[in-house]
């Protein structure tokens, strides 16, 4: 059996990074998605047709550095009804994001790279991939760091969800805090709130 097909047959998403990553030259890959009727979804990427394309799993293929945060994270934790129309995602800062923003569907926020990893867990989604998010806490501290950017009404109901929550970790909550220096601003809005 033809090692792309071994490789490849349970799969239905293939990247050409995963290709090369095992060891398969381009034009093996380009042969193989060809003869085996994988349609392209985005750049570099391909899957089965007629498969329901899982948008999550395929940016995170793409880009496995990438964490899904913010509106994403919001939804995933049950903090916002509002499922998002452009998925966010976190990457590290001097990361080319332009690759995930080229067709629209993600949104690229930016950390220094010690904290990408930061709360970051890995879960679910709604068609059963794994994909990295970010956890409750971490979530929470980006929706305080990214507040000017996000509409006064949104923040709020996130806030007042966490804060609803009985599995919330404030001791978690502070210790994120601390490493992206917001302490004061969580502490401020957690005596409002609590």
């Amino acid at each position: 059996m033809d090692e792309s097909r071994m490789l490849f047959q349970e799969d239905d998403y293939l990247t050409l990074e995963t290709a090369r990553h095992n060891g398969i030259s381009k034009y093996r890959f380009y042969k193989f998605i060809q003869e085996n009727g994988y349609e392209r979804i985005g750049k570099g990427a391909y899957s089965r047709e007629g498969v329901l394309i899982d948008d999550l799993y395929v940016i995170s293929r793409r880009c496995p550095k990438a964490v899904f945060s913010h509106d994403e994270a919001f939804y995933y934790h049950g903090l916002s009804d509002r499922e998002p129309l452009i998925h966010t995602v976190t990457v590290y800062s001097g990361y080319n994001a332009h690759r995930l923003k080229t067709d629209g569907k993600c949104k690229a926020y930016f950390v220094k790279e010690d904290l990408l990893d930061v709360g970051k867990t890995i879960v679910k989604d709604s068609f059963g991939n794994y994909i990295p998010m970010y956890d409750l806490e971490r979530t929470i501290c980006d929706l305080v760091r990214s507040r000017n950017l996000i509409e006064i009404q949104e923040f709020s109901s996130v806030m007042k969800a966490y804060i609803a929550r009985k599995d919330k970790n404030l001791n978690l909550l502070m210790e994120y805090a601390g490493k992206f220096h917001i302490e004061n601003i969580i502490r401020m809005y957690m005596e409002v709130l609590l």
